[in-house]
């Protein structure tokens, strides 16, 4: 089945990102990698070009007319996104780096402040290293305790080990919402409902749900939720940290600086209103302008259409791999439960041999442990190959990334 099959079309998307059309050695590129970065069409580029050439000044800082248009795209962006993933306006949508720096912002402001001995934090087995090694030196710090919810044989959560796990001592979880190695989809809003049983906060990890799926913050109650623009069509430099406006108010700044402040004294400070509370010294401006067309370009497309695209290559991949008869996949058998990637080893070949074959083909997947460290050491592998699957990928694609296996095993033969 060719792309035009599938419920997109895909080649005109195709043609809004010309780095899809460049070749190494007369070998078109086929880009596999978007679970570490997509590619930016296009109008985002041209959003962000356009105001670097027509608008581009500081923000709340100016009455000029260049100040005023600057910090006009800058706080409808933070609009704008907000009603993308259903929050209530923009004192709930901080903009960050990434969502590492997402992260470290809430384990800082919040976990610093309301951790302490006895307290625990849960985290799943399948955790990115952001948060992962975030909770763990705050633990440090603080004197809590980090647990951990199991993951089974199938790649999925143990919901029943969940519930033991997640208590009265618990007081916040950190769960990834689909897992960047695995390509499970994790319950979040079930998870969530668990720790507000026990008066505990949630925080999700969305860097690979929000470029890709549907997702409405309220509907999942969630406390915090946290993505990246460079996963979602969107440029680098920019992430967001959504969390709950009451819960926000109440915590303390995580960095200082010009324009998150309301009062400077010699003797002390006040700080200023949501978001830019959280956004000290001069923002990504020029980011959030990408960020917002971002948003326009994947809405334009529908977020149901991503997702099904995505979800049928990821299939269609896995399919392709498990008929191949020496080929180890991890994670979910396809279904609503996983995602637009597949993880993988091939037989006597390690995945940076593997990966590096690839290149010479000019197919670009991610090798190593995708910074999942503990959940490969669980899997008893000390690295994999990761195909991840975009807007913009087709099955020829998938077929190009089987068909280059068999250099692999010639040349380890």
């Amino acid at each position: 089945m060719s792309s035009q099959n599938l419920a997109l079309d895909v080649e005109a998307i195709r043609d809004e990102f010309p780095i899809l059309q460049r070749e190494f050695d007369g070998q078109q590129v086929v880009y596999l990698d978007n679970a570490a970065t997509t590619q930016t069409p296009d109008p985002v580029v041209d959003a962000m070009s356009d105001y670097y050439r027509e608008s581009n000044a500081n923000v709340h800082r100016g009455i000029h007319h260049l100040s005023q248009e600057a910090s006009e795209a800058y706080e409808t962006a933070h609009d704008r996104v907000a009603e993308f993933i259903g929050a209530d306006g923009r004192e709930e949508v901080i903009f960050t780096k990434n969502t590492t720096e997402s992260e470290n912002l809430l384990a800082y402001s919040w976990g610093l402040n309301e951790l302490g001995p006895g307290d625990e934090v849960v985290l799943t087995e399948m955790e990115h290293h952001a948060s992962l090694v975030t909770w763990q030196q705050i633990a440090k710090r603080t004197g809590a305790s980090v647990e951990y919810i199991r993951v089974d044989e199938d790649g999925r959560l143990d919901m029943d080990h969940a519930r033991e796990l997640i208590t009265d001592d618990t007081e916040i979880v950190s769960a990834v919402h689909i897992s960047n190695t695995l390509g499970t989809i994790n319950p979040v809003g079930e998870l969530t409902e668990l720790a507000h049983e026990h008066d505990a906060l949630s925080f999700i990890d969305g860097a690979q749900a929000v470029p890709n799926h549907p997702v409405d913050v309220k509907e999942i109650d969630a406390d915090f939720y946290a993505f990246s623009g460079h996963k979602m069509a969107g440029p680098t430099g920019i992430g967001v940290l959504y969390g709950k406006q009451e819960l926000l108010e109440a915590m303390e700044p995580y960095l200082y600086g010009g324009g998150m402040i309301r009062k400077v004294t010699f003797e002390e400070s006040t700080w200023g209103e949501l978001p830019w509370k959280f956004e000290p010294g001069t923002p990504p401006i020029a980011e959030a302008v990408g960020l917002h067309a971002a948003v326009d370009w994947l809405e334009e497309i529908g977020m149901e259409q991503i997702r099904d695209h995505e979800q049928e290559l990821a299939r269609y991949a896995y399919e392709q791999l498990e008929d191949e008869g020496d080929v180890e996949i991890y994670g979910p058998e396809p279904g609503e439960d996983r995602g637009g990637l597949v993880s993988f080893n091939l037989e006597g070949v390690h995945a940076h041999d593997l990966t590096s074959i690839m290149n010479d083909h000019t197919i670009a997947v991610r090798a190593g442990d995708h910074c999942t460290q503990p959940l490969h050491d669980k899997l008893g592998v000390p690295a994999s190959t990761r195909a991840s699957f975009y807007v913009y990928n087709t099955r020829d694609e998938v077929d190009k990334l089987v068909a280059a296996l068999d250099d692999a095993r010639q040349l380890f033969a």
